[in-house]
């Protein structure tokens, strides 16, 4: 959270389709005929390349390998997610329409369309495709992180808090910032990431996690946040008043003298 764009993670837009196996080097594609090869070797082979981040002789695998099984919905979406490392944003929104054409109930592959809009800072229609997803799919805590970071980049503060708090209810540990869910919330300024930080604060006290709670109002003290004194009129952190620990990040107000 010390760059100027606070990282949720973007490297993990699809966790279950980015798991490599062990990182055996690529084949060289010059001395493997791919045409005789079969399309789960092929789509294994660009996995490789993926990890050593090969991307150009990804593309090639995976290209070789919709050849021969042109349905196949995950490998036209890992031919986007390649091209999106490459910051190729035209030909991995192509790809991904191509993923969801095969399987129009493929909620990784729309939201991976959300993630190019969101990348492209088209906020709004980011927003529809991650509200697909997460109508496909409600129990992934991925997809409601990056609606929340599509509403909170349209100033939409209360729909962002929602989907936050969704995201935690089903992954405790989905906000941490060495989470690896979601896309990247692009919080320029510093008043914009000290309000970030105290929203993620209500969420964490109104759980009752003392730990992560205390340290988003630190990190929102840091920024700057000019209404932390809010803690002790918000309902959220009614639980954390008398805590003495509280009280040190954010001192209470002095009594006015009658």
């Amino acid at each position: 959270m010390k760059s100027k764009t606070l990282r949720i993670a973007l490297l993990a837009i699809l966790t279950m389709l980015c798991r490599y196996s062990a990182a055996a080097p690529a084949p060289d594609q010059n001395n493997v005929g791919m045409d005789s090869m079969t399309v789960a070797d092929l789509e294994k082979a660009a996995d490789q390349a993926r990890s050593q981040k090969n991307y150009d002789i990804a593309i090639r695998y995976l290209r070789a390998a919709v050849r021969k099984d042109g349905k196949n919905a995950l490998l036209y979406n890992k031919l986007g997610l390649t091209e999106l490392k490459k910051d190729d944003y035209k030909a991995a929104r192509a790809y991904f329409e191509k993923a969801v054409k095969r399987d129009d109930r493929f909620a990784d592959a729309v939201n991976n369309i959300g993630a190019v809009e969101y990348l492209r800072k088209n906020y709004s229609s980011a927003a529809k495709y991650f509200k697909k997803a997460v109508a496909l799919e409600e129990t992934r805590a991925t997809f409601h992180i990056n609606l929340g970071a599509a509403w909170l980049s349209q100033k939409k503060l209360d729909q962002a808090v929602a989907e936050y708090t969704r995201a935690v209810e089903l992954d405790p540990n989905a906000l941490q910032t060495d989470s690896r869910v979601g896309v990247t919330a692009q919080i320029a300024s510093p008043e914009e990431r000290a309000q970030y930080a105290y929203l993620l604060a209500k969420i964490y006290a109104k759980r009752g996690d003392v730990e992560n709670c205390l340290q988003c109002l630190r990190k929102a003290k840091e920024d700057g946040y000019r209404y932390l004194a809010n803690v002790y009129r918000d309902e959220d952190f009614s639980r954390m008043r008398d805590n003495p620990r509280l009280q040190e990040v954010v001192p209470p107000p002095i009594a006015k003298q009658k």
